[in-house]
């Protein structure tokens, strides 16, 4: 497709799905046309659906960028009207991966930039390349930097951002880490076994815990610490509906046992 598209890969393994979704415009540096945010939003809608769901790992296409922003072209013939229209498709870009109800994991390689670095923002971790490269360079183009990028203070402070979105300069992976924007940096060829890493330890969690939990961790972002330690006290109570806790814990109590009878033995 001339405006990119949308690949899903869906892998089953013993505990669940995982899906992998790419964004291919590689021709454009994976940038974010209206047709392809369209495509996008449609596929991480269908996703969400999946009761078997236990992870999403997201990642652009061809190595040279993850997402490398909005496309040019498109915006600079935009007028009040269908500019509104377009960052509001951006921000769905954004909102659909938050409200997704398990983790989503950023693969990122390459460039990060405008609204690929705000679509990484909304994933709930990220893992990127050392030769990655972030940025957000709205105000060189004429415009600020919107929708996601409010998420910005919450990862790296708002000196931080301000440094980020006011000089509109690109920085390192290194310094991203440093930050705290991204969560683990990786050499290039090792950057599918980090991530494979990241995967396998979420499929070792309660499938019903990950998913309250991130709900959990969503909502406190706009609830006040005391409406926060509520929404957290609900949640507890909610994750006895199912058998998971028991099944779980007696699992873990067992191998203990099991541990402690194996030590007891060789003395």
């Amino acid at each position: 497709m001339t405006n990119g598209e949308v690949k899903v890969e869906l892998e089953t393994r013993p505990q669940g799905v995982v899906a992998r979704v790419t964004l291919d415009n590689a021709l454009k540096a994976n940038t974010l046309n209206t047709p392809l945010m369209q495509r996008f939003i449609a596929a991480i809608e269908a996703l969400a659906g999946r009761d078997e769901l236990r992870v999403v790992v997201l990642t652009g296409a061809g190595g040279r960028a993850f997402i490398s922003g909005a496309d040019i072209d498109e915006m600079a013939e935009l007028d009040p009207v269908s500019a509104r229209a377009f960052i509001t498709q951006v921000h769905r870009c954004c909102d659909v991966l938050r409200r997704l109800p398990v983790p989503v994991i950023a693969r990122i390689e390459g460039y990060a930039l405008g609204a690929g670095l705000e679509v990484a923002a909304a994933c709930d971790l990220r893992i990127a390349a050392e030769t990655a490269v972030f940025g957000m360079p709205e105000v060189r183009l004429g415009i600020p930097s919107v929708v996601e990028a409010a998420l910005l203070p919450m990862l790296i402070g708002y000196g931080r951002t301000r440094q980020l979105l006011l000089l509109g300069q690109n920085i390192s992976a290194a310094e991203a880490l440093s930050w705290g924007f991204v969560e683990r940096l990786a050499a290039p060829d090792a950057l599918d076994a980090a991530v494979e890493e990241w995967v396998e330890a979420l499929l070792a969690c309660g499938p019903n815990a990950i998913r309250l939990q991130k709900k959990l961790i969503l909502d406190w972002e706009e609830m006040p610490p005391s409406a926060a330690v509520q929404a957290g006290i609900e949640a507890f109570a909610a994750s006895w509906e199912t058998p998971e806790p028991k099944l779980a814990m007696r699992g873990f109590l067992e191998a203990r046992a099991a541990r402690k009878r194996s030590n007891d033995s060789k003395r």
